[in-house]
């Protein structure tokens, strides 16, 4: 799916998509934004998310990743008058690497299934194995296949997904493999936003599932406790697993960011 932009207020919303995925993930949340009002913009970022044809040759550093959250951010603010900034999984980490970079720039945070580590129940034992692929030519053969849960708690979205991932190379909830570069450079972007957390200024709204079948509770509770920003609310969910943004909280997820959105430019008024 290309990038998507919805036209709204004077306030806008850049939000970032997971890691081999694409802007679909987020469509829920978006259209619930634009409705309240928000410029919503969802972009594409090349080499970082999944489209028909990639190979794990196509991955690109994460300092690109973030030099294009960069430049959409800086485009959206030259005819916007906030920008809030938000993801999902890695791109809420990609966000966290932004907002440590921009300080006051961004006016908000939402920050949703938050990964830094890859530690939730349905990660494999043998994961740890990824380590010896990074650093020899099997990097480019091997993939982690995405498998049942496929993050979502809601059995018949799952099916859904299931059947989708058999014939097809990607789904609303990313990528149907997801290869070692890309992990790779995920966890080097993961390394650098955990010693730069501390200069995030941003009020911030942690959006996470209690049953994270891919970032545990952990995750969040990290960023809660090392960014710098002075105001940050932490929101638990009781019926999603990874991909809250599509999963049976999804809903309240919109309805949290949102609320956190109205009430701090109410606030700057």
């Amino acid at each position: 799916m290309n990038a998507t932009t919805l036209k709204g207020g004077e306030h806008a919303v850049l939000l970032l998509h997971g890691l081999q995925s694409s802007p679909a993930e987020l469509q829920p949340i978006a259209k619930r934004l634009n409705q309240a009002g928000y410029t919503v913009h969802v972009p594409h970022i090349t080499g970082y998310g999944f489209k028909p044809g990639d190979t794990p040759r196509s991955v690109t550093h994460w300092q690109d990743w973030h030099a294009k959250a960069l430049t959409e951010f800086r485009l959206l603010k030259q005819q916007h008058s906030t920008v809030a900034v938000g993801g999902l999984c890695i791109g809420a980490t990609l966000s966290l690497s932004i907002a440590a970079e921009l300080g006051d720039e961004v006016s908000a945070l939402t920050l949703l299934a938050t990964t830094l580590w890859y530690d939730g129940w349905s990660i494999p034992w043998y994961r740890f194995m990824r380590y010896l692929g990074y650093y020899s030519p099997v990097r480019y053969l091997y993939s982690y296949r995405e498998r049942e849960p496929f993050g979502l708690k809601n059995k018949q979205l799952r099916k859904w997904i299931a059947r989708e991932m058999s014939h097809k190379d990607s789904s609303i909830v990313g990528a149907s493999k997801l290869n070692l570069p890309a992990i790779q450079e995920a966890e080097r972007m993961i390394r650098a936003v955990k010693n730069s957390m501390h200069r995030i200024t941003a009020p911030a709204i942690i959006i996470h599932a209690e049953e994270d079948d891919v970032a545990s509770p952990r995750n969040a509770r990290y960023v809660a406790e090392h960014i710098g920003s002075k105001h940050v609310e932490q929101v638990m969910l009781h019926n999603s697993y990874h991909m809250i943004t599509v999963d049976n909280d999804r809903e309240q997820v919109a309805s949290d960011t949102i609320r956190f959105f109205n009430t701090l430019y109410r606030d700057a008024h």
